[in-house]
């Protein structure tokens, strides 16, 4: 069973208030890129302050990685991989974690390949060398790609790479495909001078995975005592993510006043592939942002389970909740 006690010991269980603003730590699932532009458009266009909020981000180290820092209490709020939480919660029973609001309703979990290399399908990889970084989002959901397309794992080459060197070994050749999330490896693949269409952007969400993607986490016991700091800090989120889709330059310079060496183009290009292709979805456009599909959370649960042995029975009710968000969700214009 999961240890409460190291959540008790957090300093975040009772709400900070500095000048009538209760001050929430949020862990990003990674680095200061184009998509985290939207929590900073937030902060910037005084959504969060409109909510007496007080938003300090802190950036990740994978999406995987985010989940242990919200159930220990490290953080209250935080974004990662809800099928990564979903295994999470199997592995540590009562852990308190769950998801509140879904971001990329469809999943940039990807294989990154070249096709100079000889990958431009999912068959592709087979006989061939897969570069993956252990706490990856996108390599922990590969068990059930490989599963949907077909794919012999047996015959892949899987070498654990870090994430700095991930794209720099498939641009220097010494890797045939990676792992990755798609804006995030594309985009870094098209800096280090690999043209665009020797680049082949194999989108898992494309090739039978229901899976949902990355969302919102809170701390349920921190949840359980500031619930109008929750719906305020989802309604914040939804309007940095309504501002960056309006502006999506003025996004930009909101998250290079946090990354001065950011490549404002390169970024802006980022943050348009997580828009068009994860966030403002046809499903997200049609049913507001923020929910789910609770037929396709049940699929997306089946999925998992071929690859994935539960501990458990799974439960979707402690995966997810939509109980801090409006009914219909966040209308995006």
């Amino acid at each position: 069973m999961f240890h409460r006690a190291i959540v008790i010991a957090s300093g975040f269980f009772a709400a900070t208030v500095v000048n009538a603003q209760t001050e929430v730590p949020f862990a990003l699932d990674w680095k200061f890129e184009g998509p985290s532009a939207a929590y900073f458009a937030a902060i910037d266009n005084g959504h969060f302050a409109e909510e007496n909020l007080s938003v300090n981000i802190e950036a990740g180290s994978g999406s995987v990685q985010t989940i242990p820092k919200i159930a220990t209490g490290a953080f209250p709020m935080g974004f990662g991989d809800i099928n990564s939480v979903i295994k999470f919660l199997d592995q540590n029973p009562g852990a308190p974690v769950t998801a509140v609001m879904m971001i990329y309703d469809k999943p940039p979990f990807a294989i990154v390949g070249r096709k100079s290399l000889g990958v431009s399908e999912p068959k592709d990889l087979e006989g061939r060398v897969l570069g993956a970084p252990p706490p990856d989002g996108a390599w922990a959901q590969f068990p059930v790609f490989a599963q949907e397309t077909g794919i012999d794992p047996s015959s892949v080459t899987v070498e654990p790479v870090g994430f700095p060197t991930r794209e720099p070994m498939l641009a220097e050749g010494n890797v045939d495909a990676i792992t990755g999330f798609s804006f995030s490896s594309v985009v870094n693949l098209k800096r280090l001078g690999v043209a665009d269409d020797d680049i082949s952007n194999i989108l898992m969400a494309d090739h039978g995975l229901e899976l949902y993607g990355n969302a919102i986490l809170v701390n349920t016991d921190w949840a359980a005592e500031n619930s109008e700091q929750v719906r305020g800090f989802l309604r914040a989120v939804a309007a940095g993510w309504q501002d960056v889709i309006d502006d999506p330059a003025a996004g930009i310079d909101s998250l290079v006043q946090r990354n001065p060496a950011a490549d404002k183009g390169l970024e802006q290009e980022r943050l348009q592939m997580a828009i068009e292709q994860n966030v403002a979805t046809d499903y997200v456009k049609a049913n507001g942002m923020g929910g789910i599909d609770a037929a396709r959370m049940k699929k997306a649960i089946e999925q998992l389970g071929e690859t994935y042995e539960f501990q458990n029975t799974p439960d979707a009710s402690l995966y997810f909740t939509d109980a801090y968000l409006p009914e219909g969700g966040f209308a995006l214009k």
